[in-house]
């Protein structure tokens, strides 16, 4: 029985001994080699059930004359491949993930390094009540409470200040720990306008239904653009969900309404009675916009327009909170009183 196959350096036919009966050798460029050996493992097809020998098979072919022609070409057409395959992974939404885990990375640090910039310039100047940012920004550019000029709104507090004098060194140190700080914050900032000019490249329409970076998060905890779109709406909306999707499973407790789409303004700005219908109808818009950004790429204004009219009806719908309903007993129950169990025994 004759059977044709193809390796990584050319096509060939051989019959049932294993004996080479044709072969179509590939051109002896390591870069071409390397692209038809990723191509052969991506791609499956039928061998032999004997494995043959490719380097007797190279040489019975006429594509290389020594061993160690064969083994130098091997080596680096698989080098080659390697590198394509590694490169290959470097896509649009994996930058986006590293966007949004760095973005994760700098909150939590500047979130640590501000409390003690915090709690260590309390020490000098008490009466300040600025954090974060401003607070940084304030030590970098004056230090010293002494260097508060005439004409600044905190001139009053800074000369009436209980606080420590402040030495020479540690205003020096000070500012410099300030400094870095308000690096961070820099570096925040260009973050968030890298992740938002991508999203609009990578995911058009779910950055215009979610917004870019609520959309970069889904994409990050889904893990790519190809798994988000792969999701069922019910999966979306409770996304960054885990602890209480667990605990529902666990203990029977209410299953979450919302995961981290609750970060919206459409969700968090809502009544807690419309919350739930409005989070299912956002959640299926999202899956809706990723899919058309996944398969297609084309931004569809449609989409977030559909979204507002489903939303605006939703609202009418239930303008104001369900009432409760009165059981015979005295007992109340509702969307809130569900549940609930009478403290104390019985009397």
């Amino acid at each position: 029985m004759v059977s044709e196959f193809t390796v990584w350096f050319g096509r060939l036919t051989l019959d049932e001994a294993g004996e080479l009966i044709d072969c179509h050798p590939f051109e002896k460029n390591p870069d071409i080699l390397a692209e038809r050996l990723l191509e052969l493992q991506e791609g499956g097809q039928k061998v032999p059930a004997t494995a043959p020998d490719l380097r007797r098979l190279a040489f019975d072919c006429g594509f290389v004359d020594m061993d160690e022609d064969y083994d130098v070409l091997l080596r680096d057409v698989c080098i080659r491949a390697a590198k394509n395959r590694i490169s290959s992974t470097d896509t649009d939404d994996v930058r986006i993930v590293h966007a949004v885990e760095a973005l994760d990375d700098i909150d939590k640090n500047v979130n640590e390094l501000s409390e003690r910039l915090l709690e260590w310039y309390g020490l000098y100047f008490p009466e300040l009540e600025l954090t974060g940012e401003p607070l940084s920004r304030f030590v970098l550019a004056f230090g010293s409470r002494a260097n508060v000029p005439d004409d600044h709104p905190l001139f009053e507090k800074a000369s009436k200040s209980m606080g420590s004098e402040l030495s020479f060194a540690d205003e020096e140190l000070l500012r410099s720990f300030a400094s870095n700080l308000c690096s961070l914050y820099d570096t925040r900032r260009h973050i968030e306008s890298y992740i938002v000019t991508g999203m609009g490249s990578l995911a058009p329409n779910l950055a215009d239904v979610a917004g870019a970076l609520l959309g970069a998060r889904l994409i990050s905890i889904a893990g790519s653009l190809q798994k988000l779109a792969s999701f069922p709406s019910s999966t979306v909306q409770v996304i960054g969900a885990n602890r209480a999707l667990f605990k529902h499973l666990r203990s029977n407790t209410p299953p979450p309404k919302h995961g981290i789409i609750f970060n919206n303004i459409i969700i968090k700005n809502a009544p807690w009675w419309q919350r739930g219908k409005l989070a299912r109808a956002f959640a299926a818009k999202i899956s809706l916009a990723s899919r058309t950004d996944f398969y297609s790429g084309k931004k569809d204004p449609s989409i977030k327009e559909k979204l507002e009219l489903k939303l605006t009806a939703i609202r009418n719908a239930n303008p104001s909170p369900p009432k409760k309903e009165t059981k015979p007993g005295g007992k109340a129950s509702g969307a809130r009183g569900k549940g609930r169990k009478k403290k104390g025994g019985k009397r």
